[in-house]
């Protein structure tokens, strides 16, 4: 499936691509790197695929800020997947433009604190430049931070610690440009900063990792925590209580576990076979297939705002919603039709830039009012332009 995206992105001439959840590096990511570089007539190496690591561990990060490993590099010129100039531009050159540092955030997590993660991958960053700096290589890795970002105090914070840019995610999923049901969308403009939990994951269910989730309104999280205790206590679905199968019917899935089977077995048959060949003489792993039927479904009725299912919608969310939700009560962002993703970017920028001005002011000695030291959108927004005006239109305001 790597090698296919990859293909695609060559073939369609795709200039950037983030790299997110990777825990090394892969002979694809280093392909499409790789694939991309030039010598301009100036002697310059270029880059002409920009890749984006999405990271929340140094290690991890440390392989990208580097230039591409040679064994895997020697492997792909031995395929023919790169040329020989390519091999050898790749040794001055790192695998990634920029390092997207990604603490507390909505679905997988390391739940680590954006102050702590943010200046030890920047130290990184200069210390691996440091080493290469004898090498001749010129790049400059950007650093960014992504998870917590829901306000302009939040991404002011990420700028004074060094960040070179801010990634929004939870609150993108109430915008009128999500692909989220309005049903979905209600509940997420509703959450709190403590309105969210962790739950297990449908792609590693097996292996305990979590997911952060919305709480709030939904029964998918003590549901889901529920199926992974019967896994944990049980070695197959055979081997469950009677009463506990019963409930889980009822309860959870709301038909036989028999009917769930078939439908895996189906679903597995046409997409990725080998699944069903492993559960085969292997209770435990039919039970974990069943009950992923649970999990990975639940984000689909989320999407589709499926009313039968409204207790187990799946929606992957991280305080910053909360955050963002008490930051525009009572403007024109609070209700859900209003908040274009774009927008909720301007907003959220300008108003950074704004609480580091007042931040530099109270430093000089400048005493402000209340009133005047915080940020809030407008409580009206403002009317559409059209022509060249429509790109200036949200700078102009003040």
């Amino acid at each position: 499936m790597e090698r296919d995206v990859v293909d695609l992105c060559l073939r369609h001439q795709v200039r950037c691509v983030e790299a997110s959840a990777f825990l090394d590096l892969t002979p694809q990511v280093v392909r499409y790197r790789l694939a991309g570089l030039s010598r301009a007539a100036s002697g310059q190496v270029r880059a002409g695929n920009r890749l984006v690591a999405k990271i929340s561990r140094a290690e991890v990060a440390e392989r990208f800020l580097r230039p591409a490993p040679e064994p895997i590099v020697r492997g792909l010129l031995d395929a023919g997947l790169v040329t020989a100039e390519q091999a050898e531009l790749a040794r001055g050159v790192p695998v990634a433009d920029d390092i997207t540092v990604e603490a507390d955030s909505g679905g997988h997590t390391d739940r680590r604190p954006l102050t702590v993660l943010l200046p030890e991958i920047i130290a990184l960053r200069d210390r691996v430049r440091r080493e290469l700096a004898g090498s001749g290589q010129p790049w400059q890795v950007r650093v960014g931070a992504a998870g917590g970002i829901g306000t302009p105090a939040a991404a002011a914070a990420a700028f004074a610690l060094g960040a070179a840019y801010v990634v929004t995610g939870s609150v993108n999923q109430a915008s009128v440009e999500a692909s989220q049901s309005p049903a979905t969308k209600r509940l997420l403009a509703g959450a709190g900063t403590a309105d969210c939990v962790m739950a297990p994951s449908a792609d590693m269910f097996e292996m305990g990792v979590e997911v952060q989730v919305l709480q709030r309104g939904t029964m998918f999280a003590s549901r889901a925590r529920r199926l992974y205790e019967v896994y944990r206590a049980h070695d197959g679905i055979e081997a469950i209580p009677a009463a506990e199968r019963d409930a889980l019917e009822r309860k959870i899935f709301l038909r036989p576990l028999d009917d769930v089977w078939a439908d895996t077995v189906r679903f597995f048959t046409e997409r990725d076979p080998d699944q069903i060949a492993r559960a085969a003489d292997n209770p435990k792993r039919r039970m974990a297939l069943v009950f992923r039927w649970y999990l990975g479904l639940s984000s689909g009725w989320s999407i589709a705002g499926e009313p039968s299912r409204a207790t187990d919608y799946q929606i992957w969310c991280g305080p910053a919603m909360g955050a963002f939700n008490t930051w525009v009560a009572g403007t024109y962002l609070a209700p859900v039709e209003n908040r274009r993703v774009a927008d909720i970017a301007t907003q959220i920028m300008r108003g950074a830039a704004f609480s580091s001005r007042v931040g530099h002011l109270r430093s000089a000695g400048v005493r402000l009012p209340v009133r005047c030291a915080t940020y809030i959108p407008s409580l009206i927004p403002s009317p559409p332009r059209t022509g060249a005006a429509a790109g200036l239109d949200r700078w102009e305001q003040s």
